[in-house]
C-alpha cells in the first residue's frame, strides 16, 4: 500500500485564497491567471518599490554625487 503524497497548499499572493503548490496548478504560486496578471501588471507598472531612505547614496556611488534624477 503506497501512501499518498498530499499536496502542499499555500496562500494566493494576491488575493490570499488557499491554493494547491503542485504541477496540476499552472499558475502557482497564484490560485488563476487573473491573479498573475494582476499580480506582472503591478511589478510592470513599477507599483512594487523597495523603501529608500533619504539621504542614502546608490550603491557604487561616491558619497555627495547626484545619481542625475535632482
Amino acid at each position: 500500500m503506497a501512501a499518498e503524497a498530499k499536496a502542499r497548499v499555500v496562500a494566493c499572493p494576491q488575493c490570499g485564497k488557499q491554493t494547491p503548490w503542485s504541477s496540476g496548478n499552472p499558475y502557482r504560486p497564484f490560485c488563476s491567471e487573473r491573479c498573475k496578471l494582476v499580480d506582472f501588471g503591478q511589478w510592470a507598472t513599477e507599483s512594487y518599490r523597495i523603501p529608500h531612505a533619504e539621504g542614502e547614496t546608490e550603491p557604487g556611488a561616491e558619497p555627495g554625487q547626484s545619481d542625475g534624477n535632482d
